[in-house]
């Protein structure tokens, strides 16, 4: 995780951030004001609109589970029976715990048990939560999905990169997914991600970051290197990463800065080619605002006039996030630029908190889950309300099944179609399984995030997935429930056949 290093004297940060906080607040700029106030009055509004899509009590069931036979149709018994198994032993939290204490230990350093583990792993979680190990076992795994109605996000394995060199290494590799898509059915991948920590080496978008911020904050302060984006900051927006001026960027870090917008933009190009759009994820806040300067910037240059073609993230969990979806919507409507966005709960939240807890100042964070439910699905619903009445695009990326509901509900009630290409349900390979097939079999269209890579290169992947999402996996019951009722009815139905068949021969032999 891209966080500030534990080399960082947090005693003398906090001791700065407490002076920051008694002094007055710089004045920021009136348009920048201008837009915060349009987005206060809409946010302002966005509970109401929450409100009527909880309460509306119409019957209008979108989840049919009583019908295993449906659900799992497209799943053959031998891949039903591997996830339940996993699924059941994931939902342990004991022994997630323990495999982790065990990968990060120094166990791993001993060949031949490093060699147990590796191997226990791939036939296991590696197999159930990864689409392959390159890009043609993970296109084997997108065209089993197609077959069953289910499109691929395609994320290639590689996150944190340290130098140009390996930022470059990266960079093929994402050039390589995109083009990987072109011998794919058509339509069956709609997505390729990309994490920005793989394209700009982390030190360069933290001190990025730190430069917006400043001039957030700071209306004379200028920014030569920086070209046309959107609305990156709300009022509320974490600033306590930067507590005093940094210095500009000299000349060797705006040359970086400029291959890693080459970078990026040789990855989209090749996605284009094939018509699969880009999405950009979300990190950290101390270089999120960088990550989100570049993907508004990449934005601007791509989106088409109907069709956003790059979309950035919005975590649901940060307390700005209705705000900062708001702003940005705004700004692009004014621009005339269709803006596409992903919406996702979040996945940093003990370290946001820890870091801000060691601070002094409040966290970004939500103060409960129940919070961040209400942000998220109020961020939906105001992106389905937008882009039912004009062009842009909107990823609900989410396992939870009230949020989908409410949001397919509005979807219906909005009248924006499978065929529309505007709404995208999504959730991780090998999870929610049970509501991305009740989702298709409603009619709505759906695909999977699929990461993919080398077990060795994907682990460290793994690891924090497993690591910031333990109650997830553990709140996997109704997929558990489901696959269980379904193995049984198979079960049954086969010893059924089993049972007539004997019964047929039987009775022939008599006669």
């Amino acid at each position: 995780m891209a966080m500030i290093k534990k080399d960082v004297s947090f005693k003398l940060l906090r001791s700065a951030v407490h002076r920051v906080n008694a002094a007055s607040p710089s004045r920021c700029h009136q348009a920048q004001r201008a837009t915060t106030n349009a987005t206060t009055t809409i946010v302002s509004q966005a509970p109401q609109h929450l409100t009527a899509a909880v309460a509306g009590k119409d019957g209008d069931n979108i989840f049919n589970f009583d019908d295993t036979k449906t659900l799992f149709a497209s799943v053959p018994t031998g891949k039903l029976l591997h996830s339940a198994a996993t699924l059941n032993v994931a939902a342990v939290e004991p022994m997630v715990d323990l495999s982790l204490w065990v990968m990060n230990s120094k166990l791993m350093d001993v060949p031949l048990l490093k060699k147990v583990v590796m191997g226990t792993i791939k036939y296991t979680a590696y197999d159930h939560f990864v689409a392959g190990g390159d890009t043609v076992e993970t296109g084997k795994t997108v065209r089993r999905l197609w077959n069953s109605g289910v499109r691929g996000m395609l994320d290639y394995g590689v996150e944190h990169a340290v130098d140009n060199e390996s930022c470059d290494k990266a960079a093929q590799h994402l050039i390589k997914t995109a083009e990987s898509t072109q011998s794919l059915p058509p339509s069956s991948v709609g997505f390729v991600a990309v994490k920005v920590t793989a394209l700009c080496p982390v030190y360069l978008l933290k001190r990025l970051s730190d430069l917006l911020r400043w001039e957030h904050k700071n209306s004379s302060f200028k920014l030569p290197w920086k070209q046309q984006t959107l609305p990156i900051f709300s009022e509320t927006s974490p600033f306590y990463h930067t507590l005093q001026q940094p210095a500009p960027l000299n000349g060797e870090e705006e040359d970086d800065l400029e291959l890693a917008q080459k970078r990026l933009m040789r990855v989209c190009e090749k996605a284009f080619e094939g018509n699969v759009r880009i999405v950009i994820d979300a990190e950290d806040t101390a270089i999120q605002p960088a990550i989100d300067y570049l993907t508004y910037w990449a934005a601007i240059k791509y989106n088409e006039s109907q069709r956003p073609m790059v979309y950035g993230t919005i975590q649901a969990f940060m307390k700005d996030a209705g705000e900062r979806i708001t702003m940005t919507k705004i700004a692009a409507d004014k621009m005339n630029l269709p803006a596409g966005f992903k919406i996702v709960r979040g996945a940093y939240m003990s370290s946001e908190r820890e870091l801000a807890n060691s601070l002094g100042v409040e966290s970004p964070i939500h103060d409960t889950i129940e919070n961040t439910h209400e942000c998220y699905n109020r961020c939906a619903a105001f992106m389905l309300d937008q882009i039912s009445k004009r062009p842009g695009g909107l990823i609900l990326a989410t396992h939870n099944l009230n949020s989908a509901s409410l949001a397919a509900k509005k979807a219906r009630e909005y009248a924006i179609g499978k065929d529309s290409g505007k709404l995208e349900f999504a959730s991780l390979y090998g999870m929610a399984d049970a509501m991305t097939f009740a989702l298709r079999n409603a009619g709505f269209p759906v695909s999977k995030y699929l990461p993919f890579g080398p077990v060795d290169q994907i682990m460290p992947y793994l690891l924090r997935r497993a690591e910031e999402n333990k109650g997830m996996l553990s709140s996997s019951a109704l997929d558990r429930k489901l696959m269980m009722k379904e193995l049984k009815r198979r079960m049954k139905a086969y010893f059924t056949e089993k049972e007539t068949q004997y019964k047929g021969r039987a009775n022939s032999m008599a006669n």
